[in-house]
């Protein structure tokens, strides 16, 4: 190897060896270890050091010199730019192993406890064309990429700088939005609809946000698409005068009419710094307010501010893995600690006595309590606040000692209080879904001294990224 270039060293004839758990690929190259996306294990490159650490570099593939014998061909056009789907360079079956091995790697270097043989990851059945929801921004001004700004003689005052854009923010870059003509996360019917109010707009001048100065009248759509074919589209804009609102309307009614299949299309007024509208009211220009889909014979009303899996049919695989592993019987009662919309409780609920959800999200403790009314659910309650403010122990003294618990908590993993109340109530058996293997791994570090591991089992739900879910069974010693 050799260097070259002291501002932007080059390190030639590299061979990539291996994943790390935020997905990008690396090789140890004597002390250092050298970060690199978009890589496959195998590929023998030449690497230019962007940044550099005492102990870690990351860098970029400066040359391809051989390909892995195992790398795949990218299927999406936007793959390298718009920052989601990084492993589509990588065929689905060594994505599911090298999940598989992040989850070891979690649990023996995190955890350190006596475990079971980790369990092949559950691939999903779909591996594009798989998420229920997706949003796009607008922007006055898109991303454009280094073959775009290579075609112009001055990037800086060539007109095509200023195209507007409808799409994913750049990674990193909360103004600049790549625009996307076709993406393989939804179904079609999104790029249609996506497509097609662009087209719309741009032709009759409404103008697409600003995200620096936030001017302009276009800010965000969001596309629910669920497996019952109920269509939700949602479009936020600023409005703020009536020439503001009627040019809106435009878009609403040009929507609604070439595309009668949307069952609920909504709009939210937002004149905001930002896209969130959780605090705002969503008005309905046609159809219902909600969809619904489907599992098994449960039905779950989708609103437009509601959390559900985005990946519907690998969601229903994973609560049945998760009903499985449980081990439940008739007379149990089982608690659900940071449960959503209540989706698990509900799997739950008619195998056993009682069930009681707790989430810390309002909004999503009624709609849990709107899907077990409406699926005729009586033996389920739920309950709002802070995990460790409401999981007391006064609180399972009034709601009674749970014989199962199911936690689902965020990222970060549960709270060390919320660990001593579930060691305190002891229950038989603890099933842990997490989407963090390496906050779940802590966690089960704590509960070790009373629950021995017995089942690992990784779910795979985002096909083509390095997130993987994992069901860990936590037996009582």
């Amino acid at each position: 190897m050799s260097k070259r270039n002291k501002q932007q060293p080059v390190i030639e004839n590299v061979t990539i060896t291996d994943y790390a758990a935020e997905g990008k690929s690396l090789v140890r190259i004597n002390d250092l270890v050298v970060f690199v996306p978009f890589a496959v294990p195998g590929d023998v490159v030449d690497l230019k050091i962007l940044k550099k650490k005492h102990s870690y570099a990351e860098a970029v593939v400066e040359r391809m010199i051989s390909p892995s014998p195992v790398r795949a061909v990218p299927f999406c056009r936007h793959f390298g730019i718009c920052g989601g789907c990084k492993w589509q360079n990588l065929p689905y079956e060594k994505q599911l192993e090298y999940k598989r091995q992040q989850v070891i790697d979690c649990l023996e270097r995190i955890a350190k406890v006596e475990l079971p043989d980790v369990n092949p990851v559950l691939g999903s059945l779909e591996t594009v064309r798989y998420r229920n929801k997706l949003e796009y921004s607008f922007s006055n001004m898109r991303w454009l990429t280094q073959e775009e700004l290579q075609e112009m003689e001055d990037p800086k005052t060539d007109t095509r700088r200023k195209q507007p854009g409808l799409g994913f923010h750049i990674p990193g870059a909360f103004d600049k939005v790549l625009h996307i003509e076709e993406c393989w996360l939804q179904d079609s019917i999104s790029d249609q609809i996506r497509n097609a109010a662009f087209q719309y707009s741009v032709e009759n001048g409404i103008p697409f946000i600003n995200l620096r100065s936030q001017e302009g009248i276009l800010r965000d759509m969001m596309i629910r698409v669920v497996t019952t074919g109920q269509i939700m589209v949602l479009v936020q804009a600023k409005i703020e005068t009536p020439q503001d609102e009627s040019i809106f309307m435009g878009l609403m009614s040009f929507l609604s009419e070439k595309f009668p299949q949307i069952t609920s299309l909504l709009y939210v007024i937002n004149n905001k710094c930002n896209d969130t509208f959780g605090d705002l009211d969503v008005h309905v220009f046609r159809g219902d307010d909600c969809i619904y889909e489907t599992m098994e014979d449960l039905r779950f009303k989708i609103g437009p501010k509601s959390f559900f899996q985005t990946n519907s049919r690998q969601a229903y695989r994973l609560y049945s893995t998760v009903r499985e592993y449980a081990g439940l019987g008739k007379d149990d009662v089982v608690y659900d600690l940071y449960t959503g919309t209540g989706t698990i409780a509900q799997f739950l609920a008619r195998s056993v006595k009682k069930v009681v959800g707790i989430e810390y999200v309002p909004e999503a403790i009624e709609d849990a309590k709107v899907n077990a009314s409406l699926n005729g659910i009586e033996n389920a309650s739920f309950f709002a606040g802070d995990m460790k403010d409401v999981l007391t122990a006064d609180f399972i003294a009034q709601h009674g000692t749970p014989d199962v618990i199911v936690t689902d908590p965020p990222r970060v993993g549960m709270h060390k209080d919320v660990i001593d109340v579930i060691m305190a109530a002891a229950p038989k058996r603890i099933v842990y879904v997490s989407c963090n293997p390496a906050t779940q791994a802590r966690d089960i570090a704590m509960l070790d001294s009373a629950y021995r591991v017995s089942v690992v089992q990784p779910v795979d739900m985002f096909p083509h990224t390095q997130h993987v879910e994992v069901v860990t069974v936590l037996e009582k010693r």
